[in-house]
């Protein structure tokens, strides 16, 4: 066996990004090279987190696209993913980029050139669909248990009204212009990971501002549901609010909630991280005694003790290992230039939708 390839890894964003970065840290082909924040304080501080020396430590985007390195991992604002994931692209590094890939369809298709034309492997970090139990259900919906997936939904209720306006300056933070359905890759992301779909139509509707009446900007909408239909010829609804009243005893304080139906089953998770999640697969189970509770944790349970290191359970842990082994094979890995558009896409349209009266419209396609 040859020796395994070894990447060098920068970080654009250090406060977001961090976890991400931690999971690569305790990752053994990896090793963090490189940091970018326009924050120096948190660049210093992460930087001796790293062992990072000053010199490879960059306030400046385009100093640090320039280092020697194999990856770049953009945290930063999303305003900014789709330029710099281009830059990085261009100077010959791997991206992995946060979610949302971008905040127009235009830069969307960009990426999907850039990807194309420089060979390099660009993946959106939706570390959301590497949870433990959506890839327990991946494996039961590969081995067709659950039959054809008609109907899914997903939910993203994360109230964050302090990352939209500073409550004690009233500075508007970088999230205050983001529509609440414009981030749903947490939600609609695992939902397409799993089904292996892509959205053609989509419908949005939104009950307004009714907490926030005083804000300006859509990011304080209350809610948005989507509604899309499949190529496949599912139907998907999904719901996201920035500001929803919420709150659950236990971290974290959001909710994230997933239900698929399939002509031979359903499955879905608890709606908070201690409770368990439902399942009726006919297969093993009868119409006389009905769903059974099952755990459906986001860790998984037989990891190794590094696999906590990144965070939001064994999700960063998971996923990196997919980025490294599709570098490792030169495969597309999931969440690829294509499906990152093909997940952010929806979310765009379904936010015009709820502008117009939540008239139906077609979702842009993409390919390579």
């Amino acid at each position: 066996m040859g020796k395994e390839k070894k990447y060098k890894v920068g970080l654009a964003g250090v406060r977001r990004g961090g976890n991400i970065v931690r999971a690569l840290e305790n990752h053994p082909q990896c090793e963090i090279r490189a940091l970018c924040d326009i924050n120096t304080d948190s660049l210093q501080k992460q930087g001796r987190e790293f062992n990072v020396p000053d010199s490879r430590m960059h306030a400046e985007f385009d100093d640090f696209v320039n280092e020697d390195i194999d990856v770049a991992v953009i945290a930063t604002p999303i305003e900014h993913h789709a330029e710099q994931s281009i830059a990085a692209m261009e100077s010959g590094k791997h991206v992995l980029c946060e979610q949302t890939a971008a905040y127009t369809i235009k830069d969307c298709r960009k990426i999907i050139e850039v990807a194309k034309r420089s060979g390099k492997t660009y993946m959106m970090a939706e570390n959301y669909s590497f949870f433990h139990c959506v890839l327990e259900w991946k494996k039961m919906i590969e081995a067709g248990r659950l039959g054809k997936i008609y109907h899914a939904e997903g939910e993203y209720l994360h109230e964050i009204t302090h990352l939209l306006v500073d409550p004690e300056t009233g500075e508007k933070k970088w999230r205050y212009p983001r529509a609440p359905i414009w981030y749903c890759g947490h939600s609609l992301g695992p939902l397409l990971f799993l089904m292996q779909d892509r959205v053609v139509k989509a419908t949005g509707v939104t009950p307004g501002k009714n907490m926030h009446p005083d804000q300006d900007s859509v990011s304080f909408l209350d809610m948005e549901t989507g509604l899309f239909q499949t190529e496949k010829g599912a139907v998907i609804k999904i719901l996201a609010s920035q500001t929803v009243k919420r709150y659950q005893s236990s971290k974290p304080k959001y909710l994230t909630w997933y239900s698929l139906y399939g002509t031979k089953g359903f499955v879905e998770n608890g709606r908070d991280p201690h409770e368990n999640g439902l399942e009726w697969v006919e297969d093993v189970d009868s119409k006389q005694d009905g769903a059974r509770h099952v755990d459906t944790p986001f860790s998984d349970p037989n990891a190794p003790p590094e696999a906590r290191h990144g965070g939001h359970g064994t999700g960063e842990y998971s996923m990196i290992n997919h980025f490294i082994d599709a570098l490792d094979k030169g495969t597309l890995p999931a969440f690829n230039a294509v499906q990152a558009a093909e997940v952010t896409a929806p979310g765009l349209i379904a936010h015009e939708s709820a502008m117009k009266g939540g008239r139906w419209i077609d979702v842009p396609q993409f390919g390579w």
